[in-house]
């Protein structure tokens, strides 16, 4: 292989080319790991190579220790370090080496690769001179070692992984010292600095010894303050990122700095020309508004459990909104009228820390923004008109409603009017400000005064031009939640607007010449209409059903005229949308679509026959038919011989991880739904589940769903589910055992979801066999207290698990309602988990009554068990 070529390749702009060269490196990785290493350091320290070269080799490095996928990279850890201990320090001196490189663009490149490495080894004590070393290059080097080593502490430092963080504390004091070195106004060089400022703020958070001294704190923050008053704004912004940082890591420890310096320095960087200054400067603001936002929160709910001890609050939002809210509002009016939806400039910067000063200090804000408004809406610049119906908008949520109906009222009508302002900007603000007006104080909003207007002038809006869309829709879904009436209501305030909306979004939808992203938005909205009716318009959203059916055979040989890549993705996108409103149809219309439901079948298979591989549509294809199969309950097992093939093919495809989500899922539906009727199909399904589980390549992620559905499956087929019960059995004590791993940031989540899948299969089994095939339990009786017993001492828990475990204990109790596992029940462990779940203030009323319920069966056990023995 030749590894220059190779590495080339891998940026080259063809795809096959590109492809083909990651497939070479993976392969010689797989041949000869070791040699694999040795060769792409060799090239990356390799000061006659080219600099893209060297990047490539780095990046390669760096992707054999580096995955999203934590299953994935605790492989390839376990992989680097069963590689022998002599080509490992050689591949570490080789990536050191590299730091000192004149090649900025390479010595990043090893930067991070040394990080990599540095994750894979500090918490095993492997590398206990690295820090050590960088410290040295940082006090030492020459200005491209500084900076390679300062950004490779900065890389280090901002990793997630919690057992690299903890063995990173040791090292705390070397790395402050070396990071606060290179930030101080005494470095000449301003990429040394940046590069410190960076590190800087990535060590913020385990440095909490440090900052915990009064003399190391203050120098810390004098060092960044000043560094906020660099000639180089990059050096600027890092330190206000820092500033941000602490401010919610220690607002505790901030008075001093606030009154002494921080409330000067951070007005003054939102006034920066500088956009990236100003944005993180009002970014800090934003983060004080966050901080007290929370700490309030927190003593209302000590004040309500009746606690003594409450959090430090300093009201610094509330002391200085004087002085920086007038400076948001400037910047509201530093709109760019070129930006797109996800472009964050200064305005949406200024916009959002708005919104959370309203939150902050609640109805003070409304002095503060109301005198703005009332000069601007009027303006004839249309940036202060767009920033006085931002503002507006922005002070919706915080103050008390009592305090801004009368508001609302008053400027309703005015809101709307700007419906029809000239420039488009205003009107988009114009339509977002109403949304937030239907989010937050919908009870502003009169059905007979304000609502028909207001649904005319978002419509109108929603036509007229596509960056409107976004803002239109979320302002009409907004209406449609407020004003859609309890669940099943015969009438609501829509119902007279209701087939006017409906035809207003089917023509906007139909025009060939819509903008697909305005057409994707309003069937966004015609779904949330359709969720929302009352049943006076159930025959409405029945003639809708013709319409979209209708809509989705016609995209059916579309699939023939695709031409470009374009065409294929506006094509998906409408099938996309179109099987997602008739899902709604369905779920609104239950039994009702039962006259069409061959017609949606024949419809989502030929779909499905249709589409390409990689494709998103048959996820929604396959949601829908999950809500056919709800709606139509045994009556949809007529359409399993037929549509079977395809599930089977979803299960087994383990490169679209969506589809096979969806047709797991959708397997547990039908189960549901048709009952014992799912019977011949169950090796099938019962066979890819077992198979997904026992490929190391299946998605981690998808675990605890097939978990569920082996529950689902259970419930389906009662008694018959037997013949399964040794290997899914099997199959939950392995699970079992997998939660009992050390978690992290990374897999508390994942533990606790799988934790609830095999509650959830056990509950299902156990309901299964419980008439008629209860001995079949009593071999597994103990793996299932372990689990319970595992449950019971762990802090790892969801409110969802802890329902479905006292479900589980429940039904044991009542499968054995003779005493005989009654030592199981009186563990003391059990009446603990029992009681804390019961009384549990944090949980909904359903679980505690699963609880209770639960206690009643093991009181029983009990009271049979002494029956028996009497």
């Amino acid at each position: 292989m030749d590894v220059n070529q190779v590495l080339e390749s891998t940026l080259s702009p063809d795809a096959s080319t590109r492809q083909n060269a990651e497939q070479q490196l993976s392969q010689a990785a797989e041949a000869d790991f070791a040699a694999y290493l040795t060769t792409l350091a060799h090239e990356l320290a390799n000061d006659g190579a080219q600099t893209h070269i060297r990047q490539a080799a780095g990046v390669a490095l760096k992707n054999t220790l580096d995955s999203r996928d934590y299953r994935r990279l605790l492989q390839m850890r376990h992989r680097w370090h069963e590689t022998g201990p002599a080509v490992r320090n050689g591949v570490k001196e080789l990536a050191l080496k590299s730091l000192s490189t004149n090649d900025s663009r390479a010595g990043q490149s090893a930067a991070q690769f040394v990080a990599a490495i540095a994750a894979a080894d500090l918490p095993r004590n492997e590398w206990p001179d690295l820090m050590v070393a960088l410290v040295s290059n940082v006090g030492e080097g020459a200005d491209h070692l500084k900076q390679s080593s300062l950004a490779t502490i900065g890389y280090i430092a901002e990793s997630e992984d919690v057992e690299l963080r903890e063995s990173l504390m040791q090292h705390s004091n070397a790395i402050l010292t070396a990071v606060v070195q290179g930030a101080r106004k005494e470095e000449a060089n301003p990429d040394v600095r940046y590069a410190a400022v960076e590190a800087l703020s990535n060590s913020i958070d385990f440095v909490r010894t440090n900052f915990e001294n009064e003399g190391e704190r203050n120098y810390i923050m004098q060092v960044i303050c000043e560094a906020t008053q660099s000639d180089d704004s990059r050096i600027q912004a890092g330190a206000y990122a820092c500033l941000n940082r602490i401010m919610g890591l220690y607002y505790e420890k901030m008075r001093f700095y606030m009154e002494k310096a921080l409330f000067g320095l951070t007005i003054m960087g939102m006034k920066s020309q500088e956009e990236d200054v100003a944005k993180l400067a009002t970014e800090f603001w934003c983060t004080v508004c966050e901080e007290e936002i929370s700490i309030e929160d927190d003593n209302e709910l000590a004040r309500q459990e009746g606690a003594s001890e409450s959090r430090l609050l300093f009201n610094f939002a509330r002391v200085a909104s004087r002085e920086v809210v007038p400076v948001l509002l400037e910047l509201l009016a530093q709109q760019d009228e070129d930006a797109g939806d996800e472009d964050y400039n200064i305005s949406r910067a200024a916009y959002q820390c708005l919104q959370l000063f309203s939150q902050a200090i609640d109805g003070e804000i409304v002095q503060l923004v109301l005198g703005f408004v009332e000069q601007n809406l009027r303006n004839e610049d249309w940036h202060y008109r767009d920033a006085a119906v931002s503002a507006f908008g922005a002070m919706m949520e915080g103050p008390d409603e009592k305090v801004l109906d009368p508001l609302v009222k008053q400027a309703l009508p005015v809101l709307i009017s700007m419906m029809d302002d000239s420039v488009v900007q205003v009107k988009d603000s114009a339509a977002y400000a109403l949304g937030r007006i239907c989010e937050s104080v919908p009870d502003s909003i009169d059905p007979q005064i304000h609502l028909p207007s207001l649904i005319v002038a978002l419509f109108t809006g929603l036509s007229s031009n596509p960056k409107m869309a976004n803002s239109c829709c979320w302002a009409l879904m907004n209406l449609a939640d407020r004003f859609a009436g309890e669940p099943g209501c015969q009438v609501n305030p829509l119902s007279a607007q209701f087939q006017g909306s409906i035809d207003h979004l089917l023509v906007v939808t139909q025009i060939s010449q819509t903008d697909n992203q305005l057409r994707m938005a309003a069937y966004e909205v015609l779904n949330v209409f359709v969720s929302n009716s009352a049943n006076d318009s159930l025959p409405v959203v029945a003639k809708l059903s013709e319409v979209v059916l209708q809509r989705l055979e016609d995209t059916v040989p579309m699939q023939q005229q695709i031409v470009s890549v374009d065409d294929k993705n506006t094509l998906e996108e409408i099938q996309t949308s179109l099987t997602t409103v008739l899902q709604s149809i369905i779920q609104r219309l239950e039994l009702e679509i039962k006259p069409q439901s061959d017609q949606i079948m024949h419809t989502m298979i030929q779909i499905l026959n249709t589409v390409g591989p990689k494709s998103s549509v048959p996820d929604s294809v396959f949601g829908t038919i999950g809500s056919l199969s709800t709606s139509l309950d045994r009556d949809f097992n007529k359409y399993m011989e037929g549509f079977a093939p395809y599930l089977y093919n979803a299960l087994g495809n383990m490169e679209e991880i969506g589809l096979c989500s969806m047709g797991i899922g959708l397997v547990s539906d039908i189960a549901r739904s048709i009952g014992e009727l799912c019977q011949p199909y169950c090796d099938n399904f019962m066979n890819y589940l077992l198979s997904n589980l026992s490929n190391s390549d299946f998605n981690s992620q998808l675990r605890p769903a097939i978990l569920q559905c082996f529950g689902d499956i259970a419930q389906a087929i009662s008694g018959s589910f037997e013949k399964y019960l040794g290997t899914v059995v099997q199959v939950l004590v392995a699970a079992a055992n997998a939660t009992q791993i050390e978690t992290n940031f990374e897999t508390i989540d994942y533990i606790i979801s799988l934790g609830e899948g095999i509650m959830d299969a056990w509950g299902g089994i156990i309901l299964a066999l419980k008439q008629g095939k209860a001995e079949t339990l009593k071999p597994h009786i103990e793996p299932i207290f372990n689990y319970l017993s595992q449950i019971a001492q762990s802090q790892n828990r969801s409110e969802s698990l802890m329902r479905a475990t006292m479900g589980v204990i429940g039904d044991l109790a009542d499968t054995f309602p003779q005493g005989e596992y009654a030592n199981y029940f009186q563990s003391s462990w059990m009446l603990t988990l029992i009681k804390d779940v019961r009384t549990n203030r944090d949980y909904q009323q359903r679980t505690h009554e699963t609880a209770r319920w639960a206690r009643e069966q093991v009181k029983q056990q009990s009271v049979n068990a002494s029956a028996q023995m009497s």
